[in-house]
């Protein structure tokens, strides 16, 4: 039989709108459509620019609807007033808050959801057509999971409840417009008499309308959780391994721990995670961690060392290189078997705040440097591993201004280390120069994310800068959360769709990026020199990260201040790739570096191309 009709159920809104105008006058109703959807448009358009607006817009609507459901005429159950209580209670806190913190929106958006999936489930429980309680019940548990999953990916949820809030908005603007012209022009008011009783076939179509809803629901849900799962599954996990002691042992580069890496090893090395004492950019006493490679027949005697400074992984605790599966392969650490082969010994930091806790010092040279150098006096500590002073230092991208910064502050912070030569691998050698190329066009999403990845840092390890000064007030809680995430976990995946989402709502005033405090912090952080031993260079010439204008200059400045510099462009590779088995420049590095360690006076063909 087709469902009978029945009341109107109670229903707890996160909107209270459409019963508050449904019986306005018919001019009014107009006025508010065009209102409502300039609004719902704003919203769509610049979510983190209205974002303050969506917060006082669900508050009051929050509000509205509790002290409606509390009406007596309504005589609502005891469960009823007390979600009602719940989301008067959360709109308050929303509206109270929102002036001192963007930051508490999502979890107040996700208690709000949870509340309203509460009370969906409890219209369930008090009877009803039985299509209308199956869509309440899928309604309420869709609220509740969805309402969970937004306090895992909080950035995401912002941005995606905006807009939805922001469609949602102009759908019912667009509603009010028909109905208001649609009064004009009949000549009757806003308020409708009471419907006429609906067919049996419109009652049919409406119950089938309601299963197909549910169904879908369920679905999004099964399928949100699942995507869930995956997206955590594959966040890496900082190990007991990484905790330092409650007290370190006095002094930088000491050994604290070895212990075994869990990853894939290369064919001629073996592979130990060390944890060791170091000094973070501000020069207080930090933990670092990293990868001692080994090779596993060595020469005999003292083995030269070879420090591999790693590009961008991300800023996270949990993004160190030891952490990850393949980084201890040639096809992280380029032309890594050969290296091994002729007896040289890898050292790889992770830099300190990766792996173990601290501030990371993205593109922060002193707390890169030590990191690295550090980790090759504690490598040195290692049972029956005997190291030669002499220390060549590779580094790419990040790791390339980590390498140039390494060797400029050796002679003084670690004199006992002598370093032979440097390899700038596609390096982000000037952090200033770099933040001003890329701010000068659009703000996309890559810009977005980098951004982030380097004004986080800077705000943790520097007191002068303030992320409140660059950061647009919705934004913040966006740009923290994007610095949780690495470059090999799927979650990224997250951040790359949020800083998409907002490449027309850029959360940075890219234009105060390189003046004030976080300016000349940058400046700060361009190496300088000298360095006094031969320096390589190399780019791969469809580098589509580091301009090569940037290379290029780098090499004519090395070169005017006296330095011997290979420049190497790396034909038909990009940032990444020009790293890889079978590139033209693995020769070239190692017979560069070989020669460096084998020769007393490096032959001027090789290390010198200002000299030409």
């Amino acid at each position: 039989m087709p469902e009978s009709p029945t009341r109107p159920r109670r229903s707890l809104r996160l909107s209270a709108l459409p019963g508050l105008v449904a019986a306005a006058p018919p001019r009014v109703t107009v006025l508010l459509g065009v209102i409502i959807v300039a609004l719902g448009a704003l919203i769509v358009i610049r979510p983190l620019t209205s974002l303050v607006l969506l917060g006082v817009y669900v508050g009051a609507s929050a509000i509205v609807s509790g002290v409606l459901e509390l009406a007596p005429r309504r005589a609502p159950p005891w469960w009823a007033r007390a979600l009602a209580i719940a989301w008067i209670a959360g709109g308050l806190v929303i509206l109270v808050w929102l002036g001192r913190s963007i930051e508490l929106l999502p979890p107040a958006l996700a208690l709000l959801l949870i509340v309203g999936g509460l009370a969906s489930l409890g219209e369930a429980m008090a009877g009803g057509v039985r299509s209308a309680r199956v869509l309440a019940v899928a309604w309420g548990g869709a609220q509740i999971a969805f309402g969970a999953l937004s306090l895992t990916w909080p950035d995401l949820t912002l941005l995606v409840v905006a807009v939805v809030f922001g469609v949602r908005t102009v759908i019912f603007g667009v509603t009010l417009l028909v109905r208001g012209i649609g009064a004009i022009r009949t000549g009757r008011s806003g308020a409708t008499d009471a419907p006429d009783r609906p067919s049996d076939r419109v009652r049919w179509g409406t119950a089938l309308g309601r299963y197909a809803l549910s169904l879908v629901l369920v679905l999004g849900v099964v399928g949100g959780v699942g995507l869930d799962d995956w997206l955590s599954d594959g966040a890496p996990v900082v190990d007991g391994f990484y905790d330092p002691p409650d007290t370190l042992p006095s002094g930088h580069g000491r050994l604290i721990r070895t212990g075994d890496y869990l990853g894939r090893e290369p064919a001629r090395g073996t592979v130990s995670r060390i944890l060791y004492t170091t000094e973070d950019a501000r020069g207080r006493p930090a933990a670092g961690s990293g990868m001692v490679i080994v090779p596993k027949d060595p020469p005999p005697g003292p083995r030269p060392v070879l420090i591999w400074n790693h590009g961008t992984t991300g800023v996270a605790r949990g993004c160190a290189p030891s952490l990850a599966d393949g980084t201890a392969t040639k096809w992280a650490i380029p032309d890594l078997e050969r290296m091994l082969a002729r007896g040289w010994v890898v050292v790889a930091p992770d830099y300190s705040g990766q792996g173990a806790p601290g501030d990371f010092p993205y593109l922060i040279g002193t707390g890169e440097a030590r990191s690295a150098l550090d980790a090759v006096l504690a490598a040195g500590e290692i049972d029956d591993l005997v190291l030669s002073p002499q220390t060549v230092v590779w580094g790419h991208s990040q790791g390339g201004h980590a390498a140039l910064w390494t060797t400029q502050i050796a002679p003084e912070y670690t004199p006992g280390i002598d370093i032979l030569g440097t390899a700038a691998l596609a390096p982000a050698a000037d952090p200033a120069e770099l933040a001003q190329e890329l701010t000068s066009g659009d703000a996309g999403a890559m810009l977005t994310v980098l951004v982030a990845w380097v004004l986080v840092p800077y705000a943790d390890t520097y007191p002068d800068v303030e992320l409140n000064d660059y950061v647009a007030t919705g934004a913040r809680p966006i740009v923290r959360e994007m610095t949780q995430r690495c470059l090999s976990e799927p979650g990224v995946m997250v951040s790359a769709l949020t800083a998409l989402g907002l490449s027309e709502d850029s959360p940075f005033d890219t234009g105060n990026l390189t003046t004030g405090a976080l300016g000349r912090r940058l400046e700060e952080n361009v190496p300088t020199g000298p360095w006094g031993t031969p320096i390589l260079v190399a780019w791969g010439t469809r580098d589509e990260v580091i301009p090569i204008t940037a290379q290029q200059r780098l090499v004519q400045e090395l070169c005017s201040q006296g330095e011997r510099v290979r420049a190497v462009p790396v034909p038909r590779r990009g940032h990444q790739d020009m790293l890889q088995p079978k590139s033209a420049l693995l020769h070239d590095l190692a017979r560069w570096t070989n020669t460096l360690l084998l020769a007393e006076v490096p032959p001027a063909s090789v290390v010198d191309d200002c000299a030409r």
